[in-house]
């Protein structure tokens, strides 16, 4: 059989990157004798996205630490590849050796955006391995992981296994599973075992007249898997230095996970509470090794809000102390309005200089209020000019449109924002730019606001429009979402076990790289939708009754329902909740369902 370098090779004119295929880069594991266990760690996207994935990354790690394992990768090949595959007759392979999927143990996607979805099943097709579980008597067992496993359901019928949570600790346990016992049956058994796992076909679905779900069998819940200490688990510090240039070409240290905030339409926020802290010093340590290890110029430090990392006005400068003197820059993703520290940004910009990029989310205190935004338009302002003053000119604001109660009123309040910072620039520059960008937004499950509908499509480009027509003027650009985008996202995110039907009809007539506006067909979807007797509707845009049974109603992620509803009530009523830290415990459940407690180990 071919190999990638072979095909490389043989069609190398018709290939648009043909470094997405090498396999070789430095710090890839190559195995000269055949492991114990032999996995792929899928990702279904592009090379260049799902190499910039930090969740592959640690992964690809943990697992090859051990000689006895070999974790490859597989991403989802291009079209010119495909096409190419398909020609030689080839099946879809791992990059490093080339060795088909369907000779694996194990084939493990990552489930980072519903809009992926088709290409998890271009990628099982291309593989020949059967698409739905139950037809699968032999070959690799097909599990999934990430944010969007927290509603398995619209996937179900095609994975064999869902990890639910933080899979570093669940991922070894697996592997475990795999070198011990041969049979593929057995090793489904052992591994509906563990905790946090999630097997679709131990489960079964009951439907009402009217759609909505009667019962879920058993009535047993599935409580996600949780690391409690950040610094006891092992994270990379030699990972894969690619031969091209991808979304995030960089240096990445995890500098916390979970977050406080309680922004009602979070769904990140909910799922990976409670917040837990690297200590500053192995942060260093992983910075600093994972820099003589790569060669990279830039160091990101991520997390939901990474100016909330507690020790984040000590960590930084001595990070500078080093970076600075050998040109390494420094870049702070997810920066709130209400920590933005001039001083910091100072420190941060002393080797590269960059826009400042917030996220107020709403143009109004009464929105911001609803979503649970704890920032004032006086926080922004007053943020702004403070930049404006020390040589900032460029600002982009990220809002989203289409939340719960908005008005009018609420979006013209978007626009007054964006024309208020830009005046305020102006003061100090005349070479201001203030880029305004919305987004759609999406209701997600365990979130306070699973309970409400999405706007219709006609309605979010009329808001769109209106802000456009608001939004002109020398200094002031505006960009948006496709709102069929977001709605599909809709539609899928909150959808049953009977969407996966639609979703295998629209990836059989075509459908692939939906997430590529390019590749986005919305009428593949409608006609998909209409084939299988779905009414998009019904998930998207209707609100839901207090007591509805939600397709995700079994998966547990230790956030309780009782507490997202009372937020949904609070949401409505336009109050808001304070962080954990300011005013303690507000009940979400979470630390006294995982027997854990907020970790603020950075600021010991």
């Amino acid at each position: 059989m071919l190999t990638y370098q072979d095909l490389l090779e043989k069609h190398l004119n018709r290939i648009e990157k043909p470094a997405r295929y090498l396999g070789t880069e430095l710090h890839s594991i190559q195995r000269k004798k055949q492991p114990k266990v032999h996995v792929a760690l899928a990702f279904p996207d592009v090379y260049e996205v799902g190499m910039s994935h930090l969740g592959i990354k640690i992964l690809y790690h943990i697992a090859n630490k051990d000689p006895n394992y070999w974790a490859e990768r597989v991403f989802a090949p291009w079209p010119d590849m495909e096409a190419i595959l398909n020609e030689e007759k080839i099946p879809l392979m791992t990059l490093e050796s080339s060795t088909p999927l369907g000779k694996l143990d194990l084939v493990g996607f990552t489930l980072q955006y519903e809009l992926s979805y088709s290409n998890i099943l271009r990628m099982l097709r291309l593989a020949s391995i059967p698409i739905r579980s139950k037809d699968r008597k032999s070959g690799p067992l097909v599990i999934a992981g990430g944010p969007c496993a927290f509603n398995p359901e619209p996937l179900a019928p095609f994975f064999d296994v869902f990890v639910l949570g933080d899979g570093e600790e669940v991922f070894l346990q697996i592997l475990e599973i795999l070198e011990q016992e041969p049979d593929r049956e057995k090793r489904l058994q052992a591994i509906a075992k563990l905790s946090g796992v999630y097997v679709p076909s131990d489960y079964e679905i009951e439907y009402k007249q009217d759609s909505t779900i009667a019962k879920i069998t058993p009535e047993k819940k599935v409580k996600k898997a949780i690391i409690k200490d950040l610094d006891a688990v092992d994270y990379p510090t030699s990972p894969i230095v690619p031969y091209l240039q991808t979304i995030h070409d960089r240096v990445n240290v995890e500098v916390f996970r979970g977050c406080l905030r309680g922004c009602r339409f979070c769904q990140a926020g909910m799922l990976y509470r409670p917040t837990r802290e690297r200590s500053k010093e192995e942060i260093k340590r992983l910075v600093l090794e994972t820099l003589k290890n790569t060669g990279y110029e830039e160091v990101s430090l991520t997390s939901l809000s990474t100016a909330d990392y507690s020790a984040l006005a000590c960590l930084v400068p001595e990070l500078m102390q080093v970076l600075e003197p050998e040109k390494i820059s420094l870049s702070l993703p997810s920066l709130r309005i209400d920590s933005f520290s001039v001083e910091l940004a100072r420190e941060i910009e002393k080797v590269k200089k960059t826009g400042l990029t917030f996220a107020p989310e709403a143009g109004s205190q009464r929105m911001r209020n609803v979503i649970n935004k704890n920032v004032t338009e006086e926080d922004l302002l007053k943020t702004a000019e403070a930049a404006f003053q020390n040589g900032w000119t460029h600002i982009k604001l990220y809002f989203m449109i289409g939340l719960p109660t908005e008005t009018d009123e609420d979006i013209l309040a978007i626009a007054e924002l964006g024309k208020k910072v830009r005046e305020l620039g102006r003061r100090y520059t005349k070479r201001v730019t203030v880029t305004v960008s919305t987004s759609s937004f999406v209701p997600k499950g365990h979130t306070p606001f699973q309970w409400c509908g999405q706007n219709p499509r006609d309605e979010l480009r009329r808001k769109q429009f209106l802000l456009k027509d608001n939004l002109k003027g020398p200094g002031l650009n505006y960009s948006w979402h496709n709102p069929e985008i977001s709605y599909l996202e809709a539609v899928i995110a909150r959808g049953d076990r009977r969407v996966a039907e639609a979703i295998l009809y629209a990836e059989e007539h075509g459908a692939h790289f939906d997430t590529w506006n390019e590749y986005f067909k919305p009428e593949l979807w409608a006609e998909a939708f209409k084939a299988c007797g779905i009414d998009p509707d019904f998930y998207a845009l209707r609100e839901r009754p207090q007591n509805e049974v939600f397709p995700w109603e079994h998966i547990d992620s230790g956030v309780e329902k009782s507490f997202l509803y009372h937020e949904w009530q609070k949401a409505l009523a336009e109050q808001t909740t304070q962080d954990c830290r300011e005013v303690g415990c507000t009940g979400c459940g979470v630390c006294s369902s995982f027997a854990t407690a907020i970790s603020l180990k950075g600021g010991e």
